[in-house]
């Protein structure tokens, strides 16, 4: 038994939990592990995020979780939590993910669980966001589009490298438009769950919301409609655009279409270096997502403002952005 195993059978027996069947449940693409355990015919998540991958944070976990509950929406409610052990126990929300009930079909509006989706960005835009939020910098977003050149585009020379990245920061100003708010950074239909029992914004269950920071406001939209696991069709998305901006008069349609297309182009580069890396690393189940995403940056790339950078693909990926 490993050290990590130990801990957590340690954490269970306190909270008179050693007796409880555990179910591994699928994990995301991070080292956090979940198993749902059953005991005394209840149910509940044990969320397992090792305290020495700093990434992997159950204090934010803790802290984002309890203001969305406090404002109402549901975040699972903690049953128990050792911070330093980097355990928690939580509420089951259900296996019922956006992305699983709308493959499972029947009478499931799409419409209504992605304008459900969209209300809640919303409402959680409009409220004072957490303290000491780390900040969606220009910096961090420069990190994060550095990992298609680190690991997608390696071969590339320095000087290209160096000019992908000056195009980024010449971009990234037209995506502050209105007020810095609450970013959930991975808000998409396999980090939803739809709780129609619920009334109004509670129905949308919220998961993996601990990589909270304070940015852009456009950016969850793009991860919720350029969704990397399954495909939001271009009209379900254009009307969800709108019914966004039409809840956000404060902003300008046309400069918030710009920042959406910078910021689409920016997450689906940043997704691009990361299947890169997995691949390379053991996961190499992610290159499936590659056509996907790469069709979201060649529509992202079509706006004017990405005009130079669209012309860096073509200089230096023709074959990629043009397939």
């Amino acid at each position: 038994m490993s050290d990590r195993d130990t801990t957590i059978k340690v954490f269970l027996q306190d909270n008179g939990l050693d007796g409880a069947l555990r179910v591994p449940l699928a994990g995301d693409a991070s080292a956090r592990r979940y198993e749902r355990l059953v005991a005394d015919g209840k149910t509940m998540i044990l969320m397992d995020a090792p305290p020495d991958l700093p990434m992997l944070s159950t204090a934010a976990f803790v802290k984002i979780g309890s203001w969305l509950r406090q404002h109402g929406f549901s975040a699972p409610e903690l049953i128990r939590h050792r911070i330093d052990w980097g355990l928690i126990l939580m509420e089951d929300l259900s296996d019922d993910l956006f992305s699983r009930v709308l493959t499972r079909g029947g009478a499931v509006d799409e419409a209504e669980l992605y304008g459900a989706a969209v209300d809640v960005l919303v409402a959680l835009q409009s409220l004072e966001p957490p303290a000491d939020l780390p900040p969606y910098d220009d910096n961090k977003m420069c990190e994060e589009a550095s990992r298609f050149t680190r690991w997608a585009a390696d071969h590339l020379s320095d000087d290209e490298k160096n000019a992908y990245l000056g195009i980024w920061r010449d971009l990234f100003p037209a995506t502050r438009i209105g007020s810095a708010a609450f970013v959930y950074v991975d808000y998409h239909a396999d980090n939803l769950v739809w709780l129609p029992e619920r009334d109004g914004l509670a129905r949308v269950g919220l998961l993996d919301f601990q990589d909270g920071r304070l940015g852009p406001c456009a950016y969850d939209l793009v991860s919720l409609l350029e969704d990397a696991r399954r495909d939001v069709g271009i009209g379900l998305a254009n009307a969800m655009i709108d019914r966004y901006l039409a809840a956000r008069s404060d902003l300008d349609p046309d400069a918030f279409r710009t920042a959406y297309a910078i910021l689409g182009a920016h997450r689906n580069c940043k997704i691009l270096g990361m299947i890169a890396n997995w691949a390379r690393t053991g996961k190499p189940q992610y290159r499936a997502l590659e056509g996907r995403v790469w069709a979201h940056l060649r529509r992202d790339l079509a706006h004017p403002q990405l005009a130079t950078l669209a012309a860096w693909f073509e200089r230096n990926l023709a074959l990629a952005i043009a397939s």
